[in-house]
């Protein structure tokens, strides 16, 4: 459950109810480590890499992601944040709600972007994240890193670098936080 809906949650959609760790704090350190090595390998180093995290769940992780980068590799790459709310393709069907601004402190064009997320899930926000990272120029490749991938993609989606795949039903609820990563349900 992105942080954006754990702030919505009670009493708008429920309270979300843990059922079991997936992912303890240091369980996410390594797999975040991980990610950044696979980064570093997939572009032969960060020349030109730019990692934008998607508001609201992505932008800590994002941070953590560039921070491993830093100590590896000793130069660490520019961070933006993307809001994709008003590019859904559910608006009107939902109500929209742009969390914050979107920065983007580089021109994206000829850049490797690394879209950096929570939970990937039907793949409809990185659908839009990918017609938002356009206004801000042409990146050269558009990359996908996710803490969470549980499946269930409606779109032709797929992450490049994953923390851990995690297969679910459609009515249960993954939480991504800084303490680890839970699944549970959201009761009413």
């Amino acid at each position: 459950m992105a942080e954006r809906e754990r702030r919505m949650s009670p009493p708008f959609g429920g309270v979300f109810l843990a059922r079991s760790e997936v992912l303890s704090e240091s369980d996410m350190t390594r797999a975040l480590r991980r990610i950044a090595h696979e980064i570093i390998e997939a572009n032969h180093g960060l020349d030109d890499v730019v990692l934008v995290g998607l508001q609201t769940g992505g932008i800590w992780l994002a941070e953590a992601v560039a921070s491993h980068l830093a100590e590896i590799e000793g130069v660490q790459p520019p961070v933006g944040t993307i809001d994709v709310a008003l590019y859904r393709d559910d608006i009107g069907l939902r109500p929209v709600m742009p969390e914050a601004v979107t920065h983007i402190p580089v021109d994206l064009t000829n850049k490797v972007v690394v879209l950096v997320d929570d939970v990937l899930f039907t793949g409809r926000t990185i659908r839009a994240a990918l017609d938002a990272v356009t206004d801000f120029g042409r990146p050269r490749a558009v990359q996908l890193a996710v803490m969470i991938d549980r499946g269930h993609r409606e779109l032709p989606i797929r992450p490049d670098f994953v923390g851990k795949n995690l297969p679910t039903k459609r009515s249960e609820a993954v939480d991504v936080h800084r303490g680890g990563v839970d699944i549970g349900e959201v009761q009413k």
